[in-house]
């Protein structure tokens, strides 16, 4: 293993952006919302961050539990919890980022997606940084076949709810937040894109 690879893990490449950037403070109290197996959570762990996430995987959740014990073992396993987005138990205002990778276009239906949106956006704190990457339609308009409402199945083969830039832009006013950089949109060619929503939450 190369010693980026085990510093960083299997980061995402936006996400390592910011870190390049120095978007992310040290210190800063890091949520992952929808952790999986902890992908996104070995650099902060490993650079003494505090650190807590969510899934609804449980054997995820105990995955990222291992994780942190290895390599912050101070760490309490209650900082990860099996727990839908939506119903998460932490606090308002809790976290100075919180990550939200490839989650929300897992939502059922609108209600679905605005209520995990919501939910993710009440436990970052005022001046703190929602990093989200999600599936879209932008720049895939006429290469993917709507289901109902906003799902839609994709060139891949896979069904994503799918948002498009009017509905980002939309979500970040009435959140009360700002843009820390333009919406980047990744097309995968002829398969599925995702796009990198960075949002400052007003103070």
């Amino acid at each position: 293993m190369s010693d980026l690879q085990q510093q960083f893990g299997q980061i995402d490449i936006y996400l390592f952006d910011q870190l390049l950037r120095g978007r992310i403070r040290p210190g800063t109290r890091v949520l992952d919302a929808g952790c999986g197996s902890g992908r996104n959570l070995v650099y902060f762990l490993r650079e003494g961050y505090e650190v807590f996430g969510v899934d609804m995987d449980a054997n995820a959740v105990e995955y990222t539990r291992r994780l942190a014990a290895s390599l912050a073992p101070a760490l309490p396993r209650d900082n990860f919890r099996v727990e839908a987005i939506e119903e998460m138990t932490f606090p308002d205002g809790f976290a100075g980022l919180v990550l939200s990778s490839a989650v929300l276009h897992f939502a059922r239906d609108d209600r679905h997606f605005e209520a995990m949106l919501r939910a993710t956006w009440r436990v970052l704190k005022p001046g703190g940084m929602l990093f989200c990457r999600l599936a879209s339609s932008i720049g895939m308009e006429n290469q993917v076949q709507r289901v109902a409402g906003r799902r839609f199945r994709l060139p891949d083969g896979s069904e994503r709810y799918l948002v498009d830039e009017a509905l980002l832009l939309r979500f970040t006013a009435e959140l009360g937040g700002q843009l820390a950089d333009p919406l980047k949109t990744t097309v995968v060619q002829n398969q599925r894109c995702m796009t990198t929503w960075v949002v400052r939450k007003n103070a």
